[in-house]
């Protein structure tokens, strides 16, 4: 598995392209500077790196997602599953239950994803 690692500052970029996109790069500077105070090399800096990591693109100035904000937070939830649950989804429940009760909501939930997932591949 490819593991994808965003900090924290990075993060917060992605999020603001993932909210504006398309999104000319000198417009990015100039939000980057109004929110993040950053000067217009971090934002360049910054931008090749989620570049380099298949996150974003810059084309011609235009700055989009190569992979949508779902995606990326769903392959980090894959990634966390695997590294820390050794792939194991009810490890993880059982992991996560433990720590906090389930609500009849959260229950209901959960069981009409399994529903779906069973009805979607024939089980």
């Amino acid at each position: 598995m490819k593991k994808i690692e965003l900090g924290e500052v990075q993060t917060k970029f992605a999020e603001i392209v993932w909210e504006k996109e398309p999104i000319q790069s000198g417009e990015l500077v100039k939000i980057c500077d109004a929110e993040l105070n950053w000067k217009k090399s971090t934002t360049y800096t910054v931008l090749h790196k989620l570049c380099e990591k298949g996150i974003l693109q810059n084309n011609n100035g235009i700055v989009t997602s190569k992979m949508s904000r779902e995606e990326y937070y769903q392959a980090k939830g894959k990634q966390m599953v695997h590294e820390y649950f050794d792939g194991s989804i009810p490890a993880f429940l059982a992991a996560f239950t433990r720590q906090k009760a389930l609500t009849v909501k959260d229950v209901n939930e959960i069981q009409a994803l399994i529903d779906k997932y069973r009805e979607d591949n024939n089980l």
